[in-house]
């Protein structure tokens, strides 16, 4: 790789970060430029803001990868992404927590849902959730682009977290939510063009977009035989019904992140950043555009992979990033690895810009969410400093994680940040923007019970989680409480009706004895 290029373009784009930063920095003066951006920014903006945070390394080598090993059925994500995380959102939820937010003047998610419901409670209740959760969150999008700087610089893993972190920190902790803006219009930009540029580059080195889809369908006899016994029917298709692989690709990546993006604080406070609903009105072709290209991309590519690897080695993507040592596959590689052998070493300058991009962007809300979820809605503090302050707490946390965190967890990681956020607070979110009457008493029931359940189904039945945290095993002897389909059964599918019922009852509940 040429090292002058690659030093003279990471300079470029650095010192363009930072200059962004610095401006953000100086148009900075209050506590609503640095939560809200001053509740004046321009559609494209919050757009390109809501989409680039959305959509990061864990959507683009995370899911990327999984669709390497599931195949084309990850793209009913990108459907739900597009439908239910930019048209309900903006259209439904936006305008309504819009107009609700600026009568209540809030700046925060947990202050929406705390005033509304006129409960410190549930608004320091809604902090602690975000707080303790969202690094895990973090650190799958640090491990994304970590991977590929790795994979493409061949530099120490632990070494490319560290840097890149810092460089994340540097715009967040001195601009807030300005300096997030303004650099996640040009990376989103730089995000745009860079899928894009995949696409083309690998229907052009598959042969063109009919032989390789053509090619990719004819390759179903070469699931491995443990894949097809769990539901694998091929690259072209979806997992067979009710089968292992159904529920995952179905309640986990499809459901579980499909729903759960309606109740991601980061995403629900850029909201509260333009005017008023015209400007989300506007926002919403330029959101719906980036998304499709950006997910759509990532999920079409990750499984056409799978014809380049099988056309130069032989193998199926998952072979391809097996480990020698250990005989594991890590479906995070497979996207790295597929750039770095498949594209030209130009366009590897270029993606590594797309996923550091995708990466510093969706690092840059979560962190600020999280330090103004500490200081501003937990401890009541609206010091900047101390803002800064809880920033560079989370992003040591996040840090952490990323280097202790298991192989091919990243969208593993997602998936569970976002079905927690669902079955938390989607129901009284909903109930706040929807149906006034429902009180605090059916609120805080729905989010107890919402969370309870997430993490009672995580530690006790679904395997993925039960079985990495052992706690079930140390308590009844065995990794999971319940057999098949429950242990492929994503908690979102459980908890999220749970919550849904304990709001409903609770609230008739509270009517009944208001009544009597």
């Amino acid at each position: 790789m040429n090292v002058s290029i690659l030093t003279v373009l990471l300079a470029v784009y650095l010192g363009v970060t930072a200059l962004l930063a610095y401006l953000a920095y100086n148009r900075t003066r209050s506590s609503s430029d640095y939560l809200i951006a001053g509740g004046k920014a321009h559609p494209f903006l919050m757009a390109m803001a809501y989409g680039s945070t959305f959509i990061s390394t864990s959507a683009i080598v995370g899911f990327g990868g999984a669709a390497g090993m599931f195949g084309m059925s990850l793209l009913w994500l990108t459907f739900m992404n597009v439908f239910v995380g930019i048209f309900i959102a903006f259209v439904i939820y936006g305008k309504r927590t819009l107009v609700l937010g600026k009568k209540l003047e809030v700046s925060t998610f947990p202050e929406l849902m705390g005033r509304h419901y006129q409960s410190g409670f549930i608004q320091k209740f809604s902090a602690a959730v975000i707080i303790v959760a969202m690094p895990l969150y973090a650190s799958a999008v640090m491990i994304g682009a970590g991977r590929f700087l790795e994979q493409l610089l061949q530099i120490n893993y632990s070494i490319a977290i560290m840097i890149f972190s810092l460089i994340v920190a540097l715009y967040v902790i001195s601009g807030g939510l300005k300096g997030v803006f303004y650099n996640d219009a040009l990376q989103g930009s730089i995000m745009f063009a860079g899928m894009v540029t995949l696409m083309i580059m690998t229907y052009q080195r598959l042969g063109g977009i009919i032989p390789a889809h053509e090619a990719l369908s004819k390759m179903a006899s070469l699931v491995p035989e443990a894949l097809v016994a769990q539901g694998h029917l091929g690259w072209t298709a979806m997992p067979a019904l009710g089968s292992q692989l159904w529920w995952v690709v179905v309640s986990t990546l499809v459901m579980g992140v499909g729903i759960g993006v309606l109740a991601q604080p980061q995403l629900i406070v850029r909201y509260l950043s333009v005017k008023g609903p015209k400007q989300l009105n506007q926002a919403v072709l330029i959101g719906g555009i980036f998304i499709l290209a950006s997910t759509g991309v990532a999920f079409t590519v990750g499984a056409l992979s799978n014809v380049f690897f099988h056309q130069t080695q032989g193998v199926i993507s998952i072979a391809a990033v097996v480990n020698p040592l250990t005989g594991q596959a890590n479906v995070d590689q497979i996207i790295p690895l597929f750039v770095s052998l498949a594209m030209p070493e130009w366009f590897g300058y270029l993606f590594m810009l797309t996923l550091l991009a995708a990466a510093m962007s969706t690092l840059s809300g979560q962190f600020h969410i999280i330090g103004t979820s500490l200081c501003h809605d937990l401890y009541r503090n609206t010091s900047l400093i101390f803002n800064r302050l809880a920033i560079i707490i989370a992003l040591i946390i996040s840090v952490y994680l990323a280097l202790s965190l298991p192989i091919s967890i990243i969208a593993v990681a997602t998936a569970i940040f976002f079905g927690i956020c669902a079955a938390t607070f989607l129901p009284a979110y909903t109930a706040a923007l929807f149906f006034p009457g429902v009180g605090k008493t059916a609120a805080k029931s729905s989010m107890i019970a919402g969370l309870s359940t997430s993490l009672i189904w995580m530690a006790f039945f679904h395997a993925k989680e039960a079985s990495a945290l052992g706690l079930a095993s140390f308590l009844f002897g065995r990794d999971t409480l319940l057999g098949f389909p429950w242990v492929v059964v994503d908690p979102i599918i459980i908890a999220l009706p749970v919550s849904i019922v304990t709001i409903i009852v609770a609230h008739q509940v509270v009517k009944v004895l208001k009544s009597s």
